[in-house]
């Protein structure tokens, strides 16, 4: 007989971080102990959104991400995420602790207009609002479209974020765009394969909100 067990709202998150712990070796065949402490915050994460042990393989972090995450939420620069669902997941109390902001502009009431007179995606279109701006983290986890828009304006030298979270999910582009990223000389944190998605982009920015907190109490 299937039982459910008994437990309080608030430890439900420990309780997970905890089983995450326990089996990580069994089910993906890594210590965590041989992982940086800040990179295994994220990955357990990512792993406690997605139910899914093969993010502990395929998450790739280059470029020390870590460290430009923590430099830029502590210097109350705003983040950015592609769809509104992300928006929503983000912890806003903790970002605005810190003077920044969650910003997506998919909803905004000119991007539909806009990305059917050029053919492009919304996301995409919202993304090439931020041209100008001084956005400090762009997290991709719906659309590859966004993703190379954001890659382009970095190369075009209109955006100069931190560091980017590019995990699109999907069959089109998404594991070529993913690749391009790998190539870049930024920070960034990317997986590889079809995998990925928004709760997947949520995860790794809340990991660095929580990760900015513990810095924030170590001063």
């Amino acid at each position: 007989m299937t039982t459910i067990k008994s437990v309080r709202p608030s430890e439900i998150e420990a309780r997970s971080f905890a089983i995450i712990e326990k089996e990580f070796e069994d089910q993906t065949g890594l210590q965590s102990s041989q992982i940086d402490p800040d990179c295994f915050q994220v990955i357990r994460r990512v792993i406690h959104a997605t139910g899914d042990f093969d993010f502990g393989h395929s998450l790739i972090f280059g470029n020390r991400p870590i460290e430009a995450a923590m430099e830029s939420i502590r210097s109350g620069r705003d983040i950015y995420i592609d769809v509104s669902m992300g928006a929503a997941g983000i912890s806003a109390k903790i970002i605005n602790q810190f003077g920044g902001r969650v910003k997506c502009h998919i909803n905004d009431a000119d991007i539909s207009a806009i990305a059917k007179n050029e053919g492009k995606t919304r996301t995409e279109t919202a993304l090439e609002k931020l041209s100008g701006s001084d956005v400090g983290i762009i997290a991709v986890g719906n659309a590859p479209t966004a993703l190379v828009a954001a890659m382009t304006l970095i190369k075009e030298g209109k955006i100069d974020p931190a560091l980017v979270v590019g995990v699109p999910v999907g069959f089109v582009n998404a594991v070529e765009s993913k690749k391009i990223l790998t190539d870049q000389s930024y920070p960034f944190i990317t997986n590889m394969g079809r995998k990925g998605g928004t709760p997947v982009a949520v995860a790794i920015v809340n990991a660095f909100l929580r990760l900015a907190t513990q810095v924030e109490s170590k001063d």
